[in-house]
């Protein structure tokens, strides 16, 4: 969607509209830096003051980050988005992985009740890919390749604000997946294409039951790994107690 000029009396808010519509609808991606001030300025037909208040609201919701001597990024591609991410940011590996297994265990669960046969070729082409990751031995394609597939059974649940909610995941999901990656236990729990290729197959067999139990016991063991590692945030000491007493 082009920038368009904006005509109306209360500049600053239309600026705003059209920023936010740029980044829900995918004009600016997440991670992806926006166009420079002066630009903003003459595709908007606005003055400098503006297109700074516009660009400084969006920041303070958490949608943009400016970077010093770089420029602004967009963040988060709602503002939901940016308060899931401001809450998360809050909160130790371990309660972010948690609530991983939450999200993760019901988008099986809807998976395999709702999921179409389009579904299936994108799940196999993503665990593919995720095996295809593993054996190149790159750390960071392998962390986006298991990312996908996850993202992908969560759009096959079909639930939009599951997925959705699952995606404002992503940035706190890749620190703990770092984590399990890194933590010192054998390949086969790290990589856990066996696990994989359950919930796969539990999602193509239509059985609920069966993805949920394929998704808890792969999530059982990195959850396993990360309790073994130094844990951060605010909320680590709590964790290390709750860990102790399970």
């Amino acid at each position: 969607m082009p920038l368009r000029s904006a005509a109306r009396t209360n500049l600053v808010d239309l600026v705003i509209a059209q920023m936010e519509s740029l980044i829900s609808d995918g004009e600016w991606k997440v991670g992806e830096k926006i166009p420079a001030e002066p630009l903003l300025v003459e595709q908007l037909a606005v003055g400098r003051n503006t297109v700074r208040e516009a660009v400084r609201a969006l920041v303070h919701t958490g949608m943009l980050e400016p970077r010093q001597g770089d420029g602004t990024y967009v963040r988060a591609n709602s503002d939901f988005g940016a308060a899931v991410q401001r809450r998360l940011r809050r909160a130790g590996v371990l309660e972010a992985y948690e609530v991983r297994a939450c999200l993760e265990r019901d988008a099986a669960r809807h998976a395999a009740e709702r999921r179409t046969e389009k579904d299936l070729v994108t799940l196999r082409a993503a665990l593919a890919e995720r095996g295809r990751a593993w054996e190149s031995g790159d750390t960071a394609a392998f962390i986006d390749a298991d990312m996908a597939f996850h993202r992908t059974v969560a759009e096959a649940s079909h639930n939009g604000v599951l997925a959705e909610l699952y995606g404002h995941l992503s940035d706190v999901l890749r620190e703990t997946l770092q984590s399990v990656v890194a933590a010192p236990v054998p390949d086969a729990v790290r990589h856990q294409f066996d696990a994989h290729q359950a919930i796969v197959d539990a999602i193509e067999a239509r059985d609920p039951q069966g993805a949920e139990a394929a998704v808890l016991a792969h999530l059982a063991e990195g959850m396993a790994a990360l309790r073994d590692q130094p844990l951060d945030g605010p909320d680590s000491e709590q964790n290390d107690a709750g860990a102790a007493h399970e």
